[in-house]
């Protein structure tokens, strides 16, 4: 039984980072726009991935840094629902667990934002041997290949923390990376110096939207959710985390996206790199998706069978037959790079990840 069956307040969990707690507000205040009756309560505990800052994601080597304490909380019936960052969210969610919406993507792109003696500069410009601060391995390896004038530094904490670092006067950072999204979500888009276009550097899986985690059988919250779907964002995501489930990569080894929806024509670009950049699998490819007109109205459920989930995303108000097309779209771009032989450098790139010191 849902906790909103019982309780006057819905809990709602989050990490305790500024830029987390935005995201949430952000999400119980659509809800209250299409519930104003309801009342949240935001919930917030940290994670391993905030309570561990002096080792590199990759050499941590858990997919679920950032969301199990979360998820704990959601499976002990602590919170209703979690909201997260979808490109932190793994593509197979435990056992029970679903994605009860995905909201309207931010700018997926990533950001350079530049110390203050380097202001006006772009990355191109920057002099030899400028050091960026990144805990990505995927934008390293992109900076390797296209800026390779510069020197990639692990950087890791919330937000403020690396803008801090960045801005300290004895730091060593000429600029640092950052998803756009979450630069303009706290109202710091003044701070990006640059903006990397996809054919400079694609973006995470998932970067820039919104997805809320809730139990697959608590209907009571999958329908309080269900006006938050964004259809467009939903196809794009789905897409791209049927391609990263299929490759089976995550934050061990450089993989990266971008997608368009466009006239019903899905695009997805799908991309993997050695360490060093060197080496890069990537391919192109679109699907014609079948998406009935918007009514208004959501599709009729068959009341006797389970929805079919795509890549842990419950269906929603978004049509079955598009969104398997999208995952379709998402394993066959895979398939595709896995014939190029994506396996082996994702496989070296963990061993070197593990032999690093």
């Amino acid at each position: 039984m849902s906790a909103i069956d019982t309780h006057d307040v819905i809990r709602v969990g989050s990490r305790k980072s500024e830029l987390a707690l935005i995201q949430t507000r952000h999400v119980i205040k659509c809800l209250k726009e299409n519930h104003p009756k309801k009342n949240f309560e935001i919930v917030t505990m940290s994670t391993k991935g905030d309570k561990i800052l002096d080792i590199s994601l990759p050499k941590i080597g858990e997919k679920s840094l950032f969301t199990e304490e979360l998820e704990l909380a959601l499976e002990n019936g602590g919170v209703d629902f979690v909201v997260h960052s979808l490109k932190d969210l793994p593509t197979t969610l435990p056992e029970g667990m679903v994605l009860g919406a995905i909201l309207k993507r931010e700018d997926p792109r990533d950001a350079v934002v530049m110390s203050k003696k380097y202001e006006g500069k772009t990355l191109a410009t920057l002099p030899e041997g400028s050091i960026i601060g990144t805990s990505s391995l995927r934008r390293s390896a992109q900076l390797a290949r296209n800026m390779p004038h510069l020197k990639v530094e692990n950087i890791r904490g919330n937000l403020n923390t690396r803008l801090k670092k960045l801005d300290d006067e004895n730091g060593s950072y000429a600029a640092i990376i950052l998803a756009a999204a979450g630069l303009k979500r706290m109202g710091w888009e003044d701070r990006i110096s640059q903006l990397l276009e996809p054919e400079e550097a694609l973006y995470a899986i998932g970067q820039g939207a919104l997805g809320i985690e809730c139990r697959e059988t608590d209907w009571k919250t999958l329908s309080l959710l269900e006006p938050l779907y964004d259809v467009e964002t939903t196809l794009r995501c789905v897409c791209e985390r049927s391609f990263l489930k299929t490759l089976g990569g995550g934050c061990s080894a450089p993989v990266a996206v971008s997608s368009s929806l466009v006239d019903k024509n899905l695009t997805i670009t799908g991309a993997v790199w050695s360490l060093d950049g060197q080496t890069i699998i990537t391919d192109t490819l679109k699907s014609k998706l079948y998406i009935p007109d918007d009514t208004g109205e959501p599709p009729k459920k068959c009341p006797y069978r389970e929805p079919r989930l795509y890549c842990s995303v419950a269906p929603g108000k978004v049509s079955g037959i598009s969104l398997l097309g999208a995952e379709q779209l998402g394993k066959d771009i895979a398939k595709s790079l896995i014939d190029k032989n994506a396996f082996e450098i994702m496989c070296q790139a963990r061993k070197e990840i593990l032999n690093s010191s």
